[in-house]
C-alpha cells in the first residue's frame, strides 16, 4: 500500500509523527479518525497522488506519533495541539499553505487548523462529523445512546483504559477490511491512553474553543466540503448536518457518501471524487 511513498517519522516541536507522503502538486493534508491511523487512507491517497501532494500523518498519540502527557486539563490532546502539529509538519515539509481533511476525530483537528490558521488553508473537508460544541450542545438521549462512547471515554472516575485494556481487540471489534497495522496499534495500552485523553480533551477545551469561537462569530472562508455517510447516523441525529456546517462556514458544500462511518476504506472512489471537487474550487 502506499507505493511511492515515502514514511517518517517527523519532529514537529517536542512531538514525533510517523508520516506517510508522496504524489506531486498542490498539497493537501489527510487526518483520521479514532481509533485509526493514516492507514486509513491506503486507497484515497494514491489515488488523489496523481495530481496532489499528499501527506497522512498519524496524529499525536495515535498509531506510532509521539503520546505526550495531557495535562491537568487535558489540553496536551486539544484538538488546537493537534492542530499546530499538522502546520508544523507541513511546514516541515515545505508547505506554507495546503488543504486539509478530516475524518471522525480528525474532522475536528481539520476545523481548528482552518480556524487558528486561516492563511495556512486553501481548502477544508471534513467528513462524517459536526464541531463538537455543536455536538454537545445538541446532545440528548438519542445522542447519548448511539455516541455513549464520547462520555465513557471522556470521563475519568473509573478510567475507560482499563475496561479496554482487558481486551482491546474485542472492544473495538475492527472490521476485516482493517489493516494489521491498525490492529497493532490498539494494542498499545499507551496508545489507548491517549486515544481516551482525545476524548477528554473534546469535553473541556475543545468544546471551549468551539463555544468561544461561535461567541466571536468566527469562520471558516476558504472553500469547505462536508461529506457525511449515509449509513452511519449524521442524518439520525442531526436531520440536515450540513444545515449545521452552514453556521460556521461561508462556502461549504455537502455531498452524501453511500458508505458505512469509515467511507475512506468503504467507498473511497466516492470520496476521492468528492474531495478532487473541492480541491478544484477556487
Amino acid at each position: 500500500m502506499f507505493e511511492g511513498f515515502t514514511l517518517e517519522q517527523v519532529d514537529v516541536g517536542g512531538v514525533t509523527l510517523r508520516v506517510r507522503h508522496g504524489g506531486s502538486g498542490p498539497p493537501v493534508v489527510l487526518l483520521h479518525g479514532h481509533p485509526r491511523t493514516h492507514v486509513t487512507w491506503q486507497h484515497v491517497a494514491p489515488a488523489l497522488a496523481d495530481t496532489y501532494t499528499v501527506v497522512c500523518p498519524d496524529l499525536r498519540g495515535y498509531g506510532r506519533s509521539s503520546k505526550p502527557p495531557a495535562g491537568e486539563d487535558f489540553s496536551g490532546y486539544s484538538k488546537r495541539a493537534m492542530a499546530g502539529d499538522v502546520v508544523a509538519l507541513m511546514r516541515h515539509l515545505g508547505h506554507e499553505r495546503f488543504a486539509v481533511a478530516g475524518h471522525d476525530r480528525g474532522s475536528y483537528v481539520a476545523m481548528r487548523v482552518a480556524l487558528d490558521f486561516p492563511d495556512a488553508v486553501t481548502h477544508l473537508a471534513v467528513l462524517d462529523g459536526v464541531p463538537i460544541g455543536e455536538a454537545l450542545a445538541r446532545a440528548d438521549a438519542r445522542f447519548a445512546r448511539l455516541w455513549w462512547h464520547w462520555f465513557f471515554l471522556g470521563q475519568t472516575a473509573k478510567p475507560a483504559e482499563r475496561v479496554i485494556g482487558a481486551d482491546p481487540a474485542a472492544w473495538y471489534g475492527l472490521p476485516d477490511h482493517v489493516p494489521a497495522q491498525e490492529r497493532e496499534a490498539i494494542l498499545d495500552p499507551a496508545t489507548v491512553h491517549a486515544m481516551c485523553c482525545d476524548y477528554r480533551a473534546g469535553l473541556r477545551a475543545d468544546r471551549a474553543a468551539d463555544d468561544a469561537d461561535k461567541a466571536a462569530g468566527r469562520r471558516i472562508s476558504c472553500p469547505a466540503l462536508f461529506a457525511w455517510s449515509t449509513r452511519d447516523d449524521m442524518e439520525l441525529l442531526y436531520g440536515d448536518p450540513l444545515a449545521i456546517w452552514k453556521l460556521w462556514a461561508d462556502d461549504v458544500e455537502g455531498v452524501p457518501i453511500d458508505s458505512g462511518h469509515h467511507m475512506a476504506e468503504e467507498n473511497p472512489a466516492a470520496l476521492t471524487a468528492a474531495l478532487r471537487s473541492l480541491l478544484r474550487r477556487r
